[in-house]
């Protein structure tokens, strides 16, 4: 039997690109009824391959790696910070992006800081998912292995 059930990040990074995408539609949208706008392409940009594009890939990827490889996520805690960190980073971004125009001015400092944050989040992607593929089996025999919050059914070939 499949477990059907997702772990709280994989679904909070997955409804957090839709609010990107949403984001990053709103600000193509303006660029496009406004071209004298196109100095927020930045904006646009990382809230469309940041927000939407990686946010996604990081929560589909939380969800299948696990079960493709038959192995316990390496750190659900790990995962937690990941998504706050990617989350934040570009939210930081993001606005400091959108200052330059406001403003006239380079903020790199914000930027600085935001990709820095962004960056941490893809590392600990990185680290998360390279010790999940290493890691231990699951399960061996069948069944469900209870990890506290995080579930994981492997589904065993029939003999």
């Amino acid at each position: 039997m499949l477990d059907r059930t997702m772990d709280w990040f994989a679904k909070a990074f997955i409804k957090s690109s839709l609010v990107w995408l949403a984001l990053g539609v709103l600000a193509g949208l303006a660029m496009a009824a406004r071209p004298e706008w196109v100095s927020w392409r930045p904006v646009h940009a990382h809230l469309s391959v940041l927000g939407f594009l990686v946010m996604s890939l990081y929560g589909v990827a939380y969800h299948v790696i696990p079960r493709f490889t038959g192995h316990l996520l390496y750190s659900p805690r790990l995962a937690g910070w990941h998504f706050w960190l990617s989350n934040v980073g570009l939210a930081v971004m993001a606005v400091a992006f959108a200052l330059v125009p406001l403003t006239g001015r380079t903020w790199s400092g914000l930027l600085t800081v935001g990709g820095m944050l962004s960056a941490a989040g893809a590392f600990a992607f990185i680290v998360n998912l390279w010790r999940t593929m290493d890691g231990p089996p699951a399960a061996r025999g069948g069944g469900i292995r209870e990890t506290g919050p995080q579930r994981l059914n492997v589904i065993q070939p029939k003999r």
